[in-house]
């Protein structure tokens, strides 16, 4: 199976593209932060969330994707029109992954433990595209490593909140995978593939879901959510690989990590671990470290 499409520059340098690629990598996972918050408002189960948030994040993409199909590229063979249906599938996937973790732990443990995904983004762009990690963002990933391994010391309390953690850690390996495949293809367009993958959340999620069942002002949360955040983070993330590479990319979303919390404690009290409250200390200190070495460096090398 031959793919034609050209991956992007592996070289591991700091310009003024991968300065635009931390823009939109911050300001995609600062919008996705609101996620836990908002599915605790919506106040349903598990499923319910999935099927609004699948089939809401599919309607508006598509229809965006539709006004704004003369812009679009589209896969030029068939390798790379499967690679894309996969990745909006596994993202679809991904989705449902991470509502259940919300559904069964806590809302820190869930975002803390996705921590994680930068080490895995880092492996698989190194075996699969030759993609050197700069030490920097190595280490930062090691501390925020460790950040994880703190949560998850704190969630040995019983009862069901391994199965949270254990979901929550299948989708940081499957969130590296798709970086690293959006890092070698950037010319996979991205609003359908986030329709297909609402789609594939929604179609999982059906056979378990009461979708009617939902008090007014759950619909309501569900709206904004699937019409609007899913949409605009999703998007956002998944062009910032387009111009840094995906370790880093992954490394952004550990703003989530620490804002994810913030938000759901000022809104409705829920109490954060003392061992949640100093991982995300260390994971924002990795983050901001990286952050403003990486700064310093495009300075230096282009004044």
């Amino acid at each position: 199976m031959q793919i034609t499409q050209k991956p992007v520059a592996l070289t591991g340098g700091f310009d003024n593209d991968h300065a635009r690629g931390m823009l939109i990598a911050a300001t995609g996972v600062l919008v996705l932060s609101f996620d836990a918050l908002l599915i605790r408002l919506a106040d349903s189960s598990a499923w319910n969330v999935v099927f609004w948030r699948g089939w809401l994040t599919c309607l508006a993409t598509l229809l965006l994707s539709l006004c704004l199909r003369r812009r679009q590229s589209w896969p030029q063979s068939a390798a790379l029109w499967a690679i894309a249906i996969a990745t909006g599938v596994a993202y679809g996937i991904n989705t449902c992954l991470f509502v259940f973790s919300i559904s069964h732990t806590s809302a820190a443990n869930t975002v803390v433990i996705l921590a994680s995904s930068p080490l895995f983004a880092a492996l698989f762009s190194r075996i699969f595209l030759g993609e050197r990690v700069q030490r920097r963002t190595m280490i930062s990933i090691l501390v925020s490593l460790a950040g994880v391994l703190l949560v998850f010391a704190g969630s040995g309390d019983g009862g069901d909140s391994w199965q949270g953690d254990l979901a929550a850690l299948t989708l940081a390996v499957g969130m590296g995978a798709m970086f690293t495949l959006l890092r070698r293809l950037p010319g996979l367009p991205r609003l359908p593939l986030i329709a297909l993958s609402g789609a594939v959340a929604g179609l999982i999620s059906w056979p378990l879901a009461e979708p009617l069942s939902l008090a007014p002002a759950s619909y309501g949360w569900l709206a904004l959510m699937g019409l609007v955040q899913i949409p605009l983070a999703t998007l956002l993330i998944w062009t910032a690989p387009k111009y840094m590479p995906s370790a880093e990319v992954s490394l952004f979303m550990l703003i989530e990590t620490v804002l994810g919390p913030v938000w759901v404690w000022l809104a409705l009290g829920e109490t954060t671990s003392v061992f949640t409250l100093v991982g995300g200390a260390a994971i924002l200190g990795a983050i901001g470290t990286n952050t403003w070495v990486a700064l310093r460096q495009s300075r230096k090398r282009y004044g």
